[in-house]
């Protein structure tokens, strides 16, 4: 394993393969590779490239034996599984006018996927589609993948350079290799096994261009040799812009692979890498002629910072569907509260807030005679009552703290901890709904923790609208207001794990989502924002935003799957937290963002907008979102009248 001993700190790419040329004895071909080379896998010709089907009959007086690279036993079942990618012939072109070629082609592909499906590959790479038209091609490709086990198949797709003043000579539309992959996989019915080897040439499209394939299901850059610089003291070497990308690609577990013939001789006095590749007697440098190309991808890995703490604990929840809570409805588990208390910065934030609350309530020189009343309102297991009594010990003030809660079990470790911490005299506990407590004074400071990850999705306004009863007219809200956002996403992953389920309800459910595999397509906007207390004579929490995303004109066509949701709180004053990216707390662990899928994503082409409604909507039981989008394409209104997904009151 050359790029890294320590997977769980940096990325799941750290195996590095290399492209080969067809080889009829397979055990000496991952010999030389690998156990020599260093390299991990090879992505390999499986048939003798000279083989054509039109032929064979003619040559042998008969069918014959295919000319696959050896026999399944000459490599152990795992051998092929680990060490083996799959090189679908380059030759074949489904969508050629020729006719014996065209024949061919299907039936040579569809042989070498059976080969390679009887081998247990994990992937086979495909070749790119030549020139624009791809239907025959992605037809076959798709028959073949309706009948797949679990193996991959990767659509080779040359990374092409995208200029507003460079066009085909057919076509009046610049040259964008993303188009190319779209319209294929679309063919495909957005198959979940289909993914892309993107071909990374000496020159790359801008960086908004690059970012969509993040988005995408992209498992390979093959990285020919023709796209390295030379440094200094003669070896391979990358450009800034091409070490950000492959940087990239290790964030993503995307695999590397190496191609083409060395352009990058040693310096003067190195080894000669022409020598006698059989001879045991060189060394690993010695022998493979690609051993500096991969070398300096393995210093690019190991360059990449450790991940932190936080992201490792977050590993197993990346790009992972999750139903979110419902803490009104449902009464949350002790595995669930012990989750979120461990997020210390989240109680730093509302204990800051609380501390500049105080002193604005309480002046210092009546710090020692006046108490303040404040009521945790949804106090689960106590974490904002012990924030509030440190708050109220940081500024010297005096506190009574009245902790409202309305699950049963989470009151019974709330008069644990108050006789435990001898607060006995301080904090007076009760058990009730906070939307129908008779509260025997009224607070000075409200404090809450009903936040989704929509900011309102939890019913924090329903809950505090019932609650500000008993707040003083000029008492003090915490949080004062939050707004949700919403951001257009290119998201295959999210949508294919969607799309499985093979029905209309889970296309119109939200999901809570540690968001990974994404490409965010334009800057967030803010959809709903409520405040606290709220003075409002109409009462209602009903909403409605349209909102429209320009998607920057150098990024080219993008596919939307749907749309990422944050929200952003004002605790107190200068005191906020959230997780909208732009302005997301640092460090902060509780709140992974929301995703509202697409039944049919939506493609904008360049210089096109995205216009987008939202609506939150309340019923007598239950409080719902409807979505959908208007341009580029209607699409229709999700989740209409809460039929799919809702929080219920």
């Amino acid at each position: 394993m050359p790029l890294g001993e320590r997977n769980w700190d940096k990325s799941d790419s750290r195996y590095c393969g290399v492209e080969t040329e067809f080889h009829d004895d397979m055990p000496q071909l991952l010999a030389y590779n690998i156990s020599s080379g260093g390299f991990d896998f090879v992505v390999a010709p499986l048939m003798d490239p000279s083989y054509r089907p039109s032929l064979m009959g003619k040559d042998c007086g008969g069918p014959g034996v295919l000319p696959f690279a050896g026999s399944d036993l000459v490599l152990s079942p795992s051998q092929w599984s680990s060490h083996v990618v799959g090189k679908v012939s380059p030759w074949i072109d489904l969508d050629s006018e020729d006719e014996i070629l065209r024949i061919d082609s299907e039936t040579t592909l569809k042989q070498e996927i059976a080969w390679a499906s009887h081998l247990s590959l994990q992937a086979c790479l495909l070749p790119a589609p030549k020139g624009t038209s791809c239907a025959n091609y992605a037809r076959c490709v798709n028959q073949i993948l309706l009948g797949l086990n679990n193996m991959k198949l990767w659509l080779r797709i040359p990374l092409l350079k995208t200029d507003d003043d460079s066009t085909d000579v057919n076509s009046i539309h610049p040259v964008d290799s993303w188009e190319l992959w779209n319209s294929f996989r679309m063919l495909c019915e957005h198959h979940s096994q289909l993914s892309i080897a993107l071909d990374i040439l000496s020159s790359i499209p801008s960086a908004n261009s690059l970012g969509r394939w993040f988005g995408e299901s992209v498992r390979a850059a093959i990285m020919d040799t023709d796209s390295f610089l030379t440094n200094a003291r003669g070896y391979p070497c990358l450009s800034k812009r091409h070490q950000k990308l492959v940087a990239g690609f290790f964030n993503h577990s995307v695999q590397i692979v190496v191609s083409g013939k060395p352009i990058h001789g040693l310096p003067s006095g190195g080894t000669d890498l022409a020598a006698d590749h059989n001879d045991r007697n060189f060394d690993a440098v010695q022998r493979h002629p690609l051993r500096p190309y991969l070398d300096y991808i393995g210093y690019l890995y190991q360059k990449m910072d450790p991940l932190p703490e936080q992201e490792r604990f977050e590993l197993g929840y990346r790009d992972f569907l999750q139903s979110p809570l419902q803490p009104l409805m449902d009464n949350l588990e002790a595995q669930t509260y012990e989750t979120f208390e461990k997020d210390a910065v989240k109680y730093i934030q509302y204990q800051r807030a609380i501390c500049k609350a105080l002193q604005d309530r309480v002046p210092e020189e009546k710090a020692s005679t006046l108490t303040i009343v404040l009521m945790v309102v949804g106090a689960g297991r106590g974490p904002l009552v012990r924030a509030s009594l440190q708050a109220a010990e940081e500024t010297g003030r005096k506190l009574k703290i009245y902790a409202v809660e309305k699950n049963p079990n989470a009151i019974v470790t709330l008069h644990s901890l108050v006789k435990l911490e001898g607060w006995e005299d301080t904090v007076t506990i009760i058990s009730s709904d906070m939307r129908h407590w008779d509260a025997s004074e009224k607070a000075d400071i409200l404090v809450s923790e009903l936040l989704g990850s929509f900011g309102d999705n939890e019913l924090s306004p329903e809950c505090l609208d019932g609650a500000q009863r008993f707040l003083k007219d000029d008492g003090i809200s915490i949080p004062s207001s939050y707004t949700s956002f919403i951001q257009p996403v290119t998201a295959s992953k999210l949508y294919n794990d969607v799309k499985s389920h093979k029905d209309l309800v889970h296309f119109e459910t939200a999901y809570v989502v540690k968001l990974h595999n994404v490409a965010r397509l334009a800057a967030s906007q803010p959809v709903f924002t409520f405040t606290h207390p709220n003075k409002s004579s109409k009462g209602s929490n009903q909403r409605h935003k349209k909102l429209r995303f320009e998607i920057p004109s150098d990024t080219g066509s993008v596919m939307v799957h749907g749309f990422a949701g944050y929200f952003d709180a004002t605790l107190y004053k200068d005191v906020h937290l959230g997780i909208e990216p732009s302005t997301a707390t640092p460090n902060m662990f509780s709140w992974f963002a929301i995703f509202f899928p697409l039944r049919t994503p939506v493609i904008v082409h360049s210089g096109s907008a995205l216009e987008v409604h939202f609506w939150r909507c309340c019923g007598p039981t239950k409080v719902w979102y409807e979505w959908c989008v208007t341009s580029p394409c209607p699409s229709p209104i999700h989740n209409s009248n809460g039929r799919s997904y809702w929080v219920g009151l």
